[in-house]
């Protein structure tokens, strides 16, 4: 790949990656686009993904080949190895010489060792003091990675980041309108069957509110639910 395609190529993966600021988009196939671009890339043979889901738990979510999802599975197994400690971090972890990695790490080392690596760099994915996870760029030569495919590398990672963030954000400000829009529609069904009852029983609404209130106590009940019942007349006090 000339360097003149290969800027094209990349200006077309980080457009592809910041269109999921505004258009739906699928997590899985953009992981999956953003390992096999750096693959297509970067000076590296194969790349996996770790993504943390609610609880901080990593999983594999995304490899260009069984062996690289193998590293990343013994990595998960061990909890330990560049890609972990890359998410620990949040800091780009250098392995240059995986025969020589720590012994804390011996899980990672065999796995990549069998499977023909020679050198692995972990990048987290992280925008400020959040970490998301991290991709694991693996060599089948020895030695640095070059600083640019490094950066390149940090560069696609956070763009990936934000557009999940972005996304999750998104859907948690949907679910607090629609709980806020819940609670709203709650509301005017309870004023509704408190003049339902200060009708039928002849009562003030503060007393109707009252029975209302004690009903769903006694019963284990949301007050929106025991409203509904009493306006549609499936509930007579």
């Amino acid at each position: 790949m000339t360097k003149t395609s290969r800027q094209e190529r990349l200006l077309e993966v980080f457009a592809t990656l910041a269109d999921t600021l505004v258009d739906d988009y699928d997590t899985v196939e953009l992981l999956q686009m953003l390992v096999e671009s750096c693959q297509e890339l970067l000076d590296v043979s194969a790349v996996g993904l770790l993504l943390a889901d609610a609880d901080g738990n990593l999983e594999v979510m995304a490899s260009t080949g069984e062996d690289s999802e193998l590293v990343e599975t013994i990595q998960l197994a061990a909890e330990d190895g560049p890609c972990i400690e890359a998410f620990r971090t949040t800091s780009v972890v250098h392995v240059p010489d995986i025969a020589s990695a720590p012994e804390r790490w011996r899980g990672f080392k065999a796995a990549a060792l069998h499977s023909g690596f020679a050198s692995a760099y972990g990048i987290p994915m992280r925008l400020r003091e959040e970490t998301i996870g991290s991709l694991n760029l693996l060599r089948t030569e020895p030695g640095e990675l070059n600083r640019l495919d490094l950066r390149t590398a940090q560069a696609l990672a956070d763009v990936a980041t934000i557009g999940i963030l972005h996304e999750r954000a998104l859907r948690a400000s949907d679910l607090t309108r629609r709980q806020l829009q819940l609670a709203l529609n709650s509301r005017v069904t309870i004023e509704q069957a408190k003049g339902v009852l200060a009708h039928t029983h002849d009562i003030s609404p503060e007393e109707a509110f009252g029975l209302l209130r004690t009903h769903a106590r006694s019963h284990s009940l949301p007050l929106g639910v025991v409203a509904e019942r009493v306006v549609h007349r499936e509930l007579i006090f």
